[in-house]
């Protein structure tokens, strides 16, 4: 079917402002076939089912929109953490500023520095988990990322990694337009962390494809702030094999646009899925967008989406989550809940949660709420002594609290909510 005009002429003026990097190994097919993709599928429009709520114009548009650099002297997240630091500016990795990843105790190795060879174990992977992820959704800015991405970090675990991966994305020009492609392989019985952090880019289109062999484990922490004008749009794909575990939590403060979406299938029986994330936002021109599709065909295994947005002075967010439990997949369990308090009258909420189930012995749900200030809550704490703002600084981090406890590691838990703390008194009034 030939695309409408709006959206073929849309693709076309993107597609030339990029340049397919000459790839002569294993990325050429991959990178070929995701580029057919892109101009069959044509790039989002409003007019598209998912992205109704979310205006895509910023993230398709031929040039990035400039983003101010801010400058801070404030310590980055996950500092105080033993992790090996991986570093990317504006895109570009950074060897200097980086860690030697053989600290981490996996294989690592670069998009840009592996392409080219003739015989990778990501070949079976690039671009795999991304294409099957566009049934029954398509997912074109995805298709666009493992087309053009210019790097990206190759990591297989085989055993329990000796130390977190720290993914860091810094931003030094106004005008940079990264895109980065990341493959992970999680071999059986391996255990493997990655955390990610920084402002990446005046534009950020990022691609991780996730791998988890039988008996393997994911954990996945990821702080989007600091880039106040940020313009992102990131995709996470899952594979997951028997009793595999996979748990990613993403905590956003800041920005103008931002997507996520999150793709998992569970592949194997007695698997478990969490993906949650915490959303702070202030100011109209604040978009948030979380996009999760979770597939069940197996049997007995759980999946949980817990997505919790803090809006206030008109912000906007968007959660978008779906639950798909395929014929055969008996004894799932699938829970979703996705809330959002508002501190006043002009930010929104807008929620599309969705169940589809072809199984007959399950146990899924799903909830979504909308609301203001408990004020019955907020009279008792002031009562006690407690000022207005910082009563309500307390609420809003017990509302936000069921999302972060989705994090395992307790160091990492007690950051995140140093850190909420500290924005909120920032944005106090």
């Amino acid at each position: 079917m030939a695309l409408p005009q709006a959206k073929l002429t849309a693709t076309q003026e993107r597609l030339a402002g990029l340049a397919m990097p000459e790839a002569a190994g294993w990325s050429a097919l991959p990178r070929a076939a995701a580029l057919a993709r892109v101009q069959a599928m044509g790039l989002p429009g409003r007019r598209d089912e998912y992205w109704r709520f979310t205006n895509p114009g910023d993230l398709i548009a031929p040039d990035p929109h400039p983003s101010r650099h801010h400058p801070t002297q404030k310590t980055p997240v996950f500092h105080e953490m033993d992790r090996v630091r991986l570093v990317f500016v504006d895109g570009v990795f950074d060897a200097a500023a980086s860690d030697d990843p053989v600290l981490a105790g996996v294989e690592i190795t670069r998009l840009a520095e592996a392409q080219d060879q003739n015989i990778h174990w990501a070949a079976d992977l690039y671009g795999t988990l991304e294409a099957h992820g566009h049934e029954p959704v398509e997912r074109p800015l995805a298709a666009l990322n493992t087309a053009f991405a210019t790097d990206g970090v190759l990591i297989r675990a085989t055993a329990r990694a000796a130390k977190p991966v720290n993914l860091i994305y810094l931003n030094k020009s106004d005008c940079s337009d990264a895109i980065l492609h990341h493959v992970i392989k999680v071999e059986p019985g391996a255990d493997l962390t990655i955390l990610e952090n920084g402002p990446a880019a005046a534009r950020f289109n990022k691609v991780m494809e996730v791998d988890i062999a039988d008996g393997g484990t994911f954990h996945h922490v990821r702080s989007q702030g600091r880039d106040h004008d940020r313009r992102a749009v990131t995709h996470m794909f899952a594979r997951l094999g028997r009793e595999s575990v996979f748990k990613s939590f993403t905590l956003t403060v800041n920005g103008v646009l931002t997507r996520n979406e999150c793709v998992i299938e569970l592949m194997g029986d007695h698997g478990v899925a969490h993906v949650a994330g915490a959303c702070l936002g202030d100011g109209p021109d604040f978009h948030h967008d979380d996009t999760v599709f979770i597939t069940h065909d197996a049997e007995q295994c759980e999946s949980r989406q817990v997505f919790k947005k803090v809006l206030k002075n008109g912000a906007t967010g968007v959660f978008q989550g779906k639950i798909l439990v395929q014929p055969g997949a008996q004894k799932t369990d699938g829970y979703q809940i996705s809330q959002s308090l508002l501190l006043d009258e002009d930010s929104q909420f807008l929620v599309k949660p969705e169940l589809e189930i072809y199984a007959d012995d399950v146990a899924c749900s799903h909830g979504s709420t909308c609301g203001a200030i408990d004020e019955t809550a907020l009279f008792y704490l002031r009562s006690r002594g407690v000022p207005r703002a910082e009563a309500v600084d307390l609420m809003v981090l017990s509302f936000l609290a069921e999302a972060i406890e989705e994090i395992e590691a307790e160091e990492i838990r007690e950051e995140i909510v140093t850190r909420l703390s500290r924005w909120l008194s920032r944005h106090r009034g």
